[in-house]
């Protein structure tokens, strides 16, 4: 199988900085030999927040570049580290306009199926330091990003890993894990309130990725990051929101 994980902020560096030991636990989890891996890494930001001092999450674009080029660094020698003796990783920092230009998007279709060909492992973020586009909510924590590459490569799962077990809804005074969407309405949507504290995702993004990424022909599971079997269990929809492949899809 070709996978495409997108671990987020909350996961790879609570309080703004690296939890190495969630981000190993989750490396462990991967059947290396049996599947294709593509990480859509969040964090960047975070850490570099915490290398340079800084309490609380910058409120100016340019301060947030600086974060993103100091951490992004940091973040692939994590990465790095954590892989070494199992596969070689790469560094892809993408746009929005890597999506959108023909000629740009083929480049990069062809560059991940030659690293995909050469047993490469992939760690994709958005190009915070440069594309402030992103910075100001056009990946939506690379939510869309990773929906995005899932579609790019043909991908047979987009897995969501966040710190809550998937999509609730209110369910008389409480709230209900929605196991199965097959459909998502503007009802669902409105329902999803709220960012990280550290990154700039939430449930309506990822929710609104799940429909592009499945709309695509790609299985889609929001599932918590920090269960022990948080990758293979999603995949076998034992935990977690499931997202099928429209019908019809490619």
């Amino acid at each position: 199988m070709r996978l495409v994980v997108k671990v987020g902020t909350s996961l790879i560096a609570p309080g703004g900085r690296i939890d190495t030991n969630r981000m190993r636990a989750l490396i462990d989890q991967l059947d290396l030999s049996n599947n294709e891996y593509l990480i859509v890494s969040s964090g960047a930001i975070a850490s570099g927040m915490s290398n340079l001092g800084l309490g609380e999450k910058p409120g100016s674009v340019p301060l947030m570049q600086a974060c993103a080029a100091v951490g992004q660094s940091l973040l692939m020698h994590t990465y790095e580290q954590l892989f070494f003796g199992k596969k070689v990783v790469a560094q892809l920092l993408l746009s929005s306009d890597d999506f959108t230009s023909p000629v740009r998007y083929q480049n990069l279709q062809n560059a991940l199926q030659q690293l995909l060909k050469l047993g490469v492992v992939p760690v994709v973020n958005e190009n915070d330091s440069v594309s402030v586009r992103e910075l100001v909510g056009a990946f939506g924590d690379n939510d869309e990003l990773s929906a995005l590459l899932a579609t790019a490569v043909k991908a047979d799962w987009l897995l969501l890993l966040t710190d809550v077990d998937g999509f609730y809804v209110p369910h008389g005074k409480g709230q209900r894990l929605l196991r199965t969407v097959r459909k998502l309405t503007p009802q669902m949507e409105e329902l999803c309130n709220g960012h990280g504290k550290l990154g700039t995702g939430g449930m309506r993004s990822k929710i609104r990725a799940a429909k592009v990424a499945s709309e695509a022909g790609v299985h889609v599971a929001i599932v918590n990051g920090r269960h022990e079997h948080a990758i293979r269990w999603a995949t076998e929809r034992k935990i977690g929101t499931y997202f099928p492949p429209a019908r019809g899809a490619s």
